[in-house]
């Protein structure tokens, strides 16, 4: 999977303050939910296939941990304004991945919690300041670094599903579900080959719509809840659970 986080925003400093102890929060959260769902496997389950074709759990976890350096990366660039990609490159991403998977399930469960906790002391570290400086992702994209939070929200609360273990997108919270679909539709939004969509999510106590604007002149209307919306936007459920003629999407990847 891509790493990828959009989302904008514009803060005073009290705001910019709560937006990062919210998702410093969210994050921890996360973590903690991803820890104790990957604890539950053993040598057996965790070789065994994830939801994302050609990889087993194990691949989800080594990934998991290396996306966390990786947004350790992009922290330190934010701090020392010194360039420090996500990754040296794709390849040198893929390979540590492919090499990592092969550990045992307690070498992986310690570089997973190991690398988290890595994570979270950057965060921890950053000032004021830091959070508004811009750095790029993998694909190009310039972002403040406050959005590292949001990138690496999305990638625990989904590749914890892409586990098939036991927590599926109707487990994320809701203010955490509605961060991650308003990132998951902006990038959508910006692609020539996602058919136009106007998307209603009915969050509980609020409804949210959005409008991807794709290559058909006439936009599809799909409705329903946080988990099911995610999991069809993302490729890994069926629109089954949807109201609406859903059309069929690209890849995420």
């Amino acid at each position: 999977m891509a790493d990828i986080v959009l989302g904008t925003g514009r803060w005073s400093a009290a705001g910019l303050a709560d937006e990062v102890a919210n998702r410093r929060a969210a994050v921890r959260h996360a973590t903690e939910v991803l820890v104790r769902s990957a604890s539950g496997l053993d040598e057996i389950s965790v070789r065994q296939p994830s939801l994302l074709p050609g990889w087993s759990r194990s691949h989800v976890l080594t990934h998991l941990a290396r996306n966390a350096d990786a947004c350790c990366n992009l922290l330190l660039w934010a701090r020392t304004g010194i360039e420090h990609p996500m990754y040296a490159s794709r390849d040198d991403r893929d390979q540590a991945i492919e090499e990592g998977a092969s550990r045992s399930h307690q070498l992986l469960m310690e570089d997973l919690i190991a690398s988290s906790d890595r994570f979270a002391v950057a965060a921890r570290n950053m000032s004021d300041s830091d959070w508004t400086a811009e750095v790029s992702l993998s694909g190009g994209d310039v972002i403040p670094a406050v959005h590292v939070l949001r990138l690496r929200l999305l990638e625990v609360w989904v590749h914890l599903v892409d586990l098939d273990h036991d927590v599926d997108f109707t487990d994320i919270p809701t203010a955490d579900a509605e961060m991650v679909l308003e990132d998951v539709v902006q990038f959508f939004g910006g692609r020539p080959d996602v058919p136009a969509l106007t998307l209603e999510v009915d969050f509980g106590d609020h409804r949210r719509g959005w409008d991807l604007r794709g290559t058909t002149s006439r936009p599809a209307a799909v409705s329903g809840e946080p988990g099911p919306m995610l999991g069809w936007l993302l490729g890994r459920t069926g629109p089954g659970e949807l109201r609406g003629d859903a059309p069929e999407l690209p890849e995420w990847l």
